[in-house]
């Protein structure tokens, strides 16, 4: 396992003081799978004392308690983050992810402190000093095998947060479920247990999910057959509502849905706030159709399903964030999410574009767009998404690709031309711009005659 040299330094040092450092976790895991390593996790064997560790610890670097609970030191040292922490036996003594009892204890060893963990996956170590993997429970099979196993059925059940855990894994290795792990996270579900999480949880399980996995369908999937789904009834809601089969052959809304956040995963950009409200508006993008479907004239239509489904998003998303921000960008993708298409279709003339771009970012739309068009099965469905570029043409070269256009007229316009400050300016301010969207006026010039020449300025 490649590890940083400062690392094999401060191992050394360790190792001199009579303690044992072990690399646990994702580190270990995502190295057998030749992936990236982010974060270090290192638990220190051989010492019952967290200010014993941090004495040493402070040779290296800044150090700093965090997660208080379980006693995390976390060093910074060139420009690197290592967490460290003594091994632990965690008891369930109450509800919530609080109400456990941690005790350390010097005489632990990798096995039974490796018991509290989640998956065998995430239950291996990796002894630096004698470069050997340390695999209890079998782990790297599972890898091989792309199944994932429960270490410990008690310690399991006494934090529910692991079935999103168990979701996100899946979909991020491409993993399946062993039974045994199945029916236990369904009994899980259907006794109700995932009641007491509370949504800060849940969301860093989503978010894992939604930016990380390559097919986060595979996810969503397994809390669908999981029962999951009825803590997201706006999810739930997609489920059996019919489609056009001549637009939709793929089958109903949810499988739809399914195949455009796999669309997106792929448009992703590797900026986290970026890429959530990309997937999150993918994810939730039509959950105005089972409001609005209805059978027509023999043929199976959801219209204003763009409109509606505003409502049951920003409520989904409610539910899983305090992100006010982030829940009206989202919620506004799913408004207009049509509307490229539209456009294109109707042969719109520059001025719709450019009030598009008022209300929306038109680079953006056109990814959701994108994903909407090829997240299907469709007769007329072709290589390219001529909307696509058509839109992103035409906004480009109306400079309104990534942005509005900036107003030309502004209050010390008005003052110059012999105004007195009013509640009326931001009347006659919004009929300029307007004017200026339609007509497309290049310079405060144009602008101002025009709005000389209206009469516009005697409201």
């Amino acid at each position: 396992m490649k590890i940083p040299k400062v690392l094999e330094k401060i191992a050394n040092k360790l190792e001199k003081k009579g303690l044992k450092p072990i690399i646990v976790g994702g580190a270990v895991r995502d190295n057998l799978l030749n992936l990236d390593i982010k974060d270090f996790d290192i638990e220190v064997y051989n010492s019952d004392s967290l200010e014993q560790l941090e004495a040493i610890l402070k040779e290296f670097g800044s150090v700093n308690l965090v997660g208080k609970a379980f006693g995390v030191l976390k060093l910074k040292v060139e420009n690197k983050e290592f967490d460290f922490s003594l091994p632990r036996i965690e008891t369930k003594v109450s509800k919530g992810h609080k109400g456990f009892r941690v005790e350390h204890k010097k005489s632990l060893n990798f096995k039974e402190a490796a018991k509290r963990r989640d998956f065998t996956i995430n239950a291996m170590g990796y002894d630096i000093s004698k470069k050997e993997l340390l695999d209890p429970f079998k782990g790297q099979d599972d890898l091989v095998k792309k199944t994932l196993h429960i270490v410990d059925l008690q310690s399991f059940i006494e934090d529910p947060l692991r079935v999103y855990r168990a979701v996100q894994f899946t979909a991020r290795f491409e993993m399946k479920l062993s039974k045994d792990t199945f029916t236990l996270c369904k009994a899980m579900v259907d006794r109700g247990d995932l009641q007491e999480l509370p949504k800060e949880r849940i969301w860093e399980e989503f978010k894992k999910l939604l930016l990380k996995a390559k097919k986060p369908s595979l996810g969503l999937e397994l809390l669908k057959e999981l029962g999951v789904l009825k803590y997201f009834p706006e999810l739930k809601a997609l489920v059996n509502v019919p489609q056009e089969p001549t637009y939709h052959g793929e089958g109903d809304v949810w499988t739809h849905t399914l195949m455009v956040v796999d669309e997106m995963a792929k448009l992703r950009s590797g900026r986290e706030r970026v890429d959530l409200i990309r997937m999150l508006s993918a994810l939730t993008h039509d959950f105005g159709k089972p409001l609005t479907t209805k059978k027509i004239d023999g043929k199976i239509r959801a219209f204003n399903h763009d409109i509606k489904g505003v409502e049951p998003t920003i409520s989904f998303l409610e539910r899983l964030s305090n992100d006010k921000k982030l829940i009206q960008s989202v919620s506004d993708f799913v408004k207009y999410h049509l509307r490229i298409t539209q456009l294109y279709k109707g042969g719109a003339k520059s001025g719709a574009i450019r009030r598009l771009a008022t209300k929306i970012n038109i680079k953006e739309l056109e990814l959701l767009a994108r994903a909407d068009y090829f997240g299907r099965i469709s007769k007329d469905k072709k290589e390219n998404y001529e909307a696509g570029e058509w839109i992103l043409k035409r906004a480009k070269e109306l400079n309104v690709l990534d942005k509005p256009l900036k107003p030309l007229i502004e209050g010390k316009d008005l003052i110059a031309l012999g105004l007195k400050p009013s509640p009326k300016f931001k009347e006659i301010l919004n009929k300029a711009y307007a004017k200026q969207l339609e007509r497309g006026f290049k310079t405060k010039e144009e602008a101002l005659n025009w709005l000389k020449i209206s009469k516009i300025l005697k409201i």
